[in-house]
């Protein structure tokens, strides 16, 4: 008599529980391909779109950076932008515009730095071929796939910005490594999506 009790207690809270949760939209969605997450479609951008960055993502690498537009190239405005965030070069190109998109950010390996915009590209070495790019304007996410990273030399080489199609460019140095320790990604646009 007990066992039937416990039995039929359990199995009228089983399906108190269920009502509830299906009243509160809480069940677990069914298994074996009934429902599909939506996979976003890339939206067509009108041709006159140009936007200011405001955030950069990398999530193969855990970047994720506000973007700073400074105005001007004068070096204290540029290096006072760079010490708070990523930044967008001034006389880069815009999101949407044909043109490459450059973003500066700071890197640096050591175990304890007081500013956090000092580790704000780290790891961007580690991006690979076809990882994802994800540069946010204020309600579009305009997505590049990594074509390259090398490591670069800022006293002799040159980061190519190609104005033929749409691109993104991050460049970082080490803070406390030599002028050798600059690394350049570059990553081809692939699409925009709206948020």
């Amino acid at each position: 008599m007990r066992a039937f009790s416990f039995a039929f207690t359990f199995m009228f809270l089983f399906g108190l529980t269920y009502v509830f949760l299906a009243m509160v939209d809480a069940l677990p969605e069914p298994r074996g391909g009934e429902t599909q997450a939506a996979v976003p479609v890339p939206e067509e951008i009108p041709a006159d779109t140009h936007e200011l960055p405001v955030r950069v993502v990398a999530l193969d690498i855990g970047l994720d950076s506000e973007v700073l537009n400074p105005q001007s190239t004068d070096l204290d405005t540029l290096n006072a932008a760079v010490d708070k965030a990523a930044m967008r070069w001034p006389t880069s190109a815009l999101l949407g515009q044909d043109g490459t998109v450059a973003i500066f950010g700071h890197s640096s390996h050591l175990p304890i730095v007081n500013n956090q915009a000092y580790k704000t590209f780290n790891g961007i070495e580690k991006l690979k071929t076809g990882q994802v790019i994800s540069v946010y304007s204020a309600g579009i996410e305009y997505r590049y796939k990594v074509v390259g990273v090398r490591l670069a030399n800022a006293e002799e080489d040159v980061v190519e910005l190609p104005a033929d199609g749409k691109y993104l460019s991050l460049v970082t140095c080490d803070n406390f490594g030599s002028k050798s320790d600059r690394y350049v990604v570059t990553a081809n646009f692939e699409g925009a999506y709206t948020r």
